[in-house]
């Protein structure tokens, strides 16, 4: 059978969402959902997210899973939002505990928070396989961006993170701890030894004027065009590119409160006396 696919664009923070099912009043899982946050204000809102939920109801679908590529620095994850509202079991890589053992310290979290990715109901690892009604997923491990970025694929498609871009864009940053150029290097040769038809559905894109944004490339495309990793393209020449490129980067804007969200699959930080949640802001930390 043929997954459908629906993708779903912020353009606030360049981030594609998606509902992944097999057919209408079927089983669904949704990959890399938003939580919309203004820095601004210190305030979540909901309309990405219920975006999703309006799709998955219109379509009559049961909600199976609802799936991260990785702990995002880029935007908050809407997981523990959207699984209150229509269930589903939350996943993400299995080598999520090295990213919360990173940023307990770093963010001062409380004693009792743990480093064993128990907030998500699943952890996932390489050849991992996922049922979703008459489908069925396969996780593959694409490390390098973080030491914990997965892919999903079914069939000739694959929600890849991160791992790339449009081929005009190039590749992820691999400056966060964990992450690793020559690491990056190798699962994107992974992607690159499939079949050339082979669709790679992005997890963001930032277009440059001249094109409208677009959640999809092929193999091909990838092969004969990605400014990092076109074929031809060495590991050293991609990390000696990476490890320049990543040392003019700042910071994502929504890292601090993204980090803290997503290692606690999409919940909030344990609620004060006064009924209202708080975020910390390391200083001369990150």
């Amino acid at each position: 059978m043929q997954a459908q696919i629906a993708p779903f664009f912020d353009p606030v923070t360049g981030t594609y969402s998606y509902v992944l099912y097999d057919h209408p009043g079927g089983h669904a899982a949704i990959i890399d959902p938003v939580l919309d946050y203004d820095p601004k204000a210190g305030r979540t809102s909901h309309r990405s997210a219920q975006q999703l939920v309006d799709f998955i109801q219109a379509q009559g679908l049961h909600l199976a899973w609802i799936l991260e590529t990785h702990a995002h620095a880029d935007h908050l994850s809407a997981a523990a939002w959207l699984k209150a509202r229509l269930g589903g079991r939350t996943g993400i890589g299995c080598h999520i505990d090295s990213v919360q053992r990173v940023f307990k310290p770093i963010f001062q979290l409380e004693d009792d928070f743990a480093t064993d990715g128990r907030q998500f109901d699943q952890l996932l690892a390489d050849g991992d396989s996922l049922p979703l009604g008459e489908l069925t997923l396969q996780v593959l491990a694409l490390p390098g961006h973080t030491p914990a970025d997965i892919g999903y694929r079914v069939g000739d498609d694959i929600f890849i993170g991160d791992t790339l871009f449009q081929p005009d864009v190039g590749s992820a940053r691999c400056d966060f701890p964990g992450g690793d150029a020559a690491t990056l290097y190798r699962s994107v040769q992974r992607l690159l030894s499939l079949p050339e038809h082979t669709r790679l559905w992005l997890c963001h894109d930032y277009p440059p004027a001249e094109r409208a944004a677009s959640p999809c490339s092929t193999v091909a495309q990838q092969k004969a065009a990605n400014v990092h990793l076109r074929s031809g393209v060495s590991e050293a020449d991609f990390i000696a590119l990476r490890q320049a490129r990543d040392a003019t980067l700042a910071a994502p804007v929504l890292l601090i409160p993204a980090i803290q969200i997503n290692i606690r699959a999409g919940n909030m930080p344990p609620i004060a006396a006064n009924g209202h949640a708080y975020l910390k802001i390391p200083l001369n930390l990150l």
